[in-house]
């Protein structure tokens, strides 16, 4: 699959499984929102504290299986490199990743207290390959 058909795909729908890999070489599956920013990078908001993002600082192979709104509608997989952004430098993505998912915040100075209060990261993901190019 074109990884700008991919991008586009993600653009439009944003309900994903992200497969991190534990120490022990296992997945760890985490069911999330996605987003695309203006570099064609996969953003996600997650916890400092989360599994997802203590496997990704330690291993930054990720893959992503983003969803429709249908179950068993359309679907994409997508695999890259993850790189892990703390504050303060995560705020100003963080805000853009809210508007690209949800559009205005009612109280942009709430949002961004929050993001402290639960020390929000961003997670940003450079596309590699994509897929599939086939079903059956």
């Amino acid at each position: 699959m074109d990884l700008d058909e991919a991008r586009a795909f993600l653009r439009d729908n944003h309900q994903a499984v992200m497969a991190t890999f534990r120490r022990d070489g296992r997945p760890q599956l985490s069911v999330l929102s996605c987003g695309v920013d203006d570099e064609g990078r996969v953003v996600v908001s997650s916890r400092e504290t989360a599994a997802k993002v203590k496997n990704l600082r330690r291993d930054q192979r990720v893959s992503l299986c983003v969803m429709g709104d249908e179950f068993y509608g359309r679907w994409i997989q997508v695999d890259g490199q993850a790189t892990v952004v703390s504050l303060p430098e995560a705020m100003e993505p963080l805000v853009d990743y809210y508007r690209r998912l949800a559009g205005e915040h009612p109280d942009w100075d709430e949002y961004r207290a929050a993001m402290e209060k639960e020390r929000r990261v961003l997670v940003r993901i450079d596309i590699e390959r994509a897929g599939p190019d086939r079903h059956g």
